[in-house]
């Protein structure tokens, strides 16, 4: 078939670790972008950065560059380019990848470098030694274009008793999700020490992982001072892995573009389509923690664009920065757990770099899908508290309708809301729909969390730091078991 020459394709594909041995030698975020980026660029065959008209970054949690994709087109060379910077999430490296799409396809851009890194091993150590790291930042005015808008994501409720990290939430959405399956505590960490053990084993093929070595489900399970329990019922191997040095980049243009710059075609990676789509803003306001509707309709969506069924996916990569997470968008993609669902090992044992995993996750299908031509591979990108999901079909072969997207929030929208009760309203006897306990550091259970359903359907939070109260809920099954709660969001049993 004739090629239009506006069609977007991937051509170059780079990741890049650093295991620094002290701060000497560490390098700062900007600078593992530049390395991933000149070994997509070398993936490519091209001798050096291509001529690019917009260098597009994923935002950096562990360094306010304010103005990171300069200082990357500064390292590259590259000059009169647009400089973009995606808004936080985890969905954003995929949605990065759907707007220059669209951009290509409609003429705006022409060749893209689009990156991501995190340096947060070197940054904690950096605090926990008092040094005080000399990298570039920005002046105050000089902003690069927002590339995607802040979502406000934490209700007033939940910021009341101080529920705004994911490390508290994810746990949450697993006892929903143990309590849904009928499942004892036991049977359920046996059934989560299997899921995570499988994705272990994938880390250790896999030459860009931070962990390569494989875990017994044993393993992952049993509590230890290397293994500590973070947040019931997730010990620490359950965990997003934060504390990495790496980075990620990808080179995009047209094919009228790859043509011009002589690339060869058999290297060339095509995004068939796209979706972009959020749950209801406030996790306070779903109706059920064991669905996620939004992922429901994204994943069908961007799967009838590509003209194909997830049965007919063959290299399939899952968001995992939590057991959780990786069931609820199986459970909504319609796939089976026992097939392989991640290409790298996921968040715990590739490296979780906050915002830029699913860069590392793009990167390694377009080097399978090169050895596998006739596969087609998807990527979901989350970000939140499963709150916004990108997604993407990527081939081998050209889309035979061209690069199609959508953004179909409009009927996510439309889905029913809970009401939050908060203060006196919320008091008086609830039932625990989802809970956690949060542990210290030394290991002793601490504070507990739960999400509770009054009589009449509000969802109201409660939590105590009460630590006979955070045992307790450590022992059998807490989902469904009326409680009270005072005014002030007290659990009391």
């Amino acid at each position: 078939m004739t090629l239009d020459p506006r069609t977007p394709v991937i051509v170059g594909a780079g990741q890049y670790l650093h295991r620094a041995d002290d701060l000497d030698d560490a390098l700062e975020p900007a600078a593992l972008m530049e390395r991933a980026a000149l070994a997509a660029c070398a993936d490519a065959g091209l001798d050096g950065p291509p001529p690019a008209d917009a260098v597009r970054v994923v935002n950096v949690i562990g360094w306010r560059y304010r103005n990171a994709p300069r200082f990357l087109a500064e390292r590259l060379g590259i000059t009169d380019a647009e400089l973009g910077q995606s808004a936080n999430g985890g969905n954003s490296p995929q949605g990065l990848v759907n707007r220059t799409s669209l951009d290509i396809a409609a003429g705006n851009v022409d060749v893209a470098v689009l990156a991501g890194a995190e340096a947060f091993r070197t940054y904690m150590r950096a605090r926990k030694q008092g040094v005080t790291l000399e990298w570039p930042k920005a002046d105050d005015d000089d902003n690069p274009v927002q590339l995607g808008d802040e979502l406000d994501m934490n209700h007033p409720a939940e910021r009341e008793r101080g529920i705004v990290m994911p490390v508290q939430v994810y746990p949450m959405f697993e006892t929903a999700l143990r309590a849904a399956a009928g499942r004892t505590v036991e049977e359920h960490q046996q059934h989560l020490g299997k899921l995570w053990s499988d994705l272990s084993h994938v880390a250790a093929g896999n030459p860009y992982a931070w962990i390569r070595e494989p875990k017994s489900p044993e393993e992952i399970i049993t509590v230890g001072p290397r293994n500590r329990m973070v947040g019931f019922p997730y010990p620490k191997l359950m965990n997003s892995n934060s504390d990495v040095d790496m980075g990620a980049a990808l080179i995009m243009c047209s094919v009228e573009a790859a043509r011009r710059m002589n690339i060869d075609e058999d290297l060339w990676v095509f995004p068939q389509s796209g979706t972009d789509c959020r749950e209801h803003n406030y996790m306070s306001e779903r109706d059920s923690f064991t669905r996620t509707p939004a992922v429901e309709l994204g994943g069908r969506r961007v799967l009838e664009l590509a003209d194909t069924t997830i049965d007919e996916v063959e290299l399939i990569d899952l968001y995992s920065c939590f057991p959780s997470a990786v069931q609820l968008g199986a459970q909504s993609l319609g796939i089976d757990l026992d097939r392989q669902w991640s290409r790298t090992g996921g968040l715990a044992f590739a490296g979780g770099p906050w915002n830029n995993y699913p860069m590392h996750a793009i990167a390694t299908v377009v080097g399978e899908l090169r050895e596998k031509r006739d596969a087609t591979g998807l990527v979901w990108a989350n970000g939140g508290y499963a709150t916004k999901h990108s997604f993407g079909v990527y081939a081998a072969t050209p889309p035979a309708n061209g690069y199609r997207h959508e953004q179909p929030q409009d009927e996510i929208d439309a889905l029913p809301k809970r009401s939050v009760a908060m203060g006196d309203d919320a008091a008086g006897s609830v039932d625990i729909e989802a809970y956690s306990v949060m542990f210290s550091r030394e290991g002793e259970p601490e504070t507990a969390l739960a999400s509770c359903l009054l009589n009449d359907g509000r969802r109201a939070w409660g939590s105590s730091n009460d630590p006979s109260i955070a045992a307790a809920m450590c022992d059998g099954e807490w989902v469904g078991v009326t409680v009270q709660l005072d005014a002030e969001g007290t659990v009391k049993i």
